[in-house]
């Protein structure tokens, strides 16, 4: 009987020490991120980040710095397009730089804080910590969590992010449309939660210097065959009007006009980079709009943004700056809509 005993509390004990070394909890996972999140004082991460919302994927290489003094430095750069961007955040606002065209926008503005923001750290913590309806899973390697989202486009409806299970940095991000089908995916590949900083990284004019010199910057005036864009998506309602050339002092620029419900304007011109001697910085009372391939710049009823060696102005007072962006977005066709 002794002997019985004796092995059935053995048996209890092993039990509870197993129980012990299990897998942890959502709520276990809760906690070491809040506990994470409230020690990050910085790191440096880089990923792939792959977009399926225009006419054929594209891909870009993102690397992000953050400082807990809420710094920022995120470089977007298309190598198929040859073209990169910075967002930057210090002390003197928020800034979009195009180093190649050697042009920059400065904001007064909370820009992260305000959506989403998927390659951002914090910003999938946050995510994670503020939805009361998240999905947790693990595997051996892997916490996922599904979650809901506060991002620009409002097409992006829910994420998936995927976590180490050993440090929690992040792994891969998928962002689902409605249908459930990634249209943003980005796939981690370097995640460094002690990164150290200069005193200059965060600065507007050696972000711009840097990156020049690993970008060269267009040399004004070049000239190479535009190729005109339409949008893809037009609000119900609304249809093309006219398109024409216009010839100005600084070249042609192609014209299209929208006119119904919601009309607006969408001129086209070719990016025309100003003397790498100077750096024209403009002050823009509106907001950086994350278009997904680019970081447009809204100001007014206006939104302007540069991509594949062009620039572009779309103007309205009838559309309202989500739908201005979701038009924006669909910019990439050859033949009129």
């Amino acid at each position: 009987m002794k002997r019985v005993s004796w092995f059935f509390l053995v048996s209890v004990l092993m039990m509870v020490v197993l129980a012990g070394c299990g897998e942890k909890t959502q709520e276990d996972v809760l906690e070491d991120l809040g506990t994470t999140l409230e020690e990050l004082t910085g790191y440096k991460a880089k990923a792939t980040m792959q977009l399926e919302t225009g006419n054929e994927p594209q891909t870009y290489d993102v690397e992000v710095w953050y400082q807990k003094e809420g710094f920022y430095r995120v470089m977007l750069n298309n190598k198929d397009k040859d073209q990169s961007q910075i967002i930057l955040r210090n002390d003197d606002g928020v800034f979009v730089l195009t180093p190649a065209l050697n042009k920059s926008f400065r904001f007064q503005s909370d820009w992260p804080k305000t959506t989403s923001q998927s390659y951002l750290y914090e910003s999938l913590v946050a995510d994670i910590l503020t939805d009361q309806e998240r999905v947790f899973s693990q595997d051996e390697d892997h916490y996922t969590f599904e979650t809901a989202t506060n991002y620009q486009n409002k097409n992006l409806n829910k994420q998936e992010i995927q976590l180490n299970k050993k440090d929690l940095s992040p792994v891969k991000v998928e962002i689902l449309d409605a249908e459930q089908s990634p249209l943003v995916t980005l796939d981690f590949t370097e995640f460094d939660k002690n990164a150290t900083f200069n005193d200059d990284d965060f600065e507007m004019e050696r972000n711009m210097t840097g990156a020049q010199l690993s970008e060269p910057t267009l040399a004004s005036g070049q000239e190479e065959e535009m190729e005109i864009l339409y949008p893809m998506y037009v609000p119900d309602g609304t249809s093309a009007s006219s398109s024409k050339e216009v010839e100005t002092d600084d070249g042609t620029s192609y014209v299209q006009e929208y006119t119904g419900d919601k009309s607006f304007t969408l001129i086209q011109s070719q990016a025309d980079a100003v003397p790498a001697s100077t750096t024209s910085t403009n002050m823009a009372e509106g907001q950086p709009v994350d278009l997904g391939f680019t970081i447009g710049v809204q100001t007014g009823d206006a939104l302007m943004w540069s991509h594949g060696g062009s620039e572009f102005y779309l103007a309205s007072s009838d559309l309202e700056l989500e739908e201005m962006a979701s038009v924006a977005r669909s910019v990439y066709g050859t033949t009129e809509k």
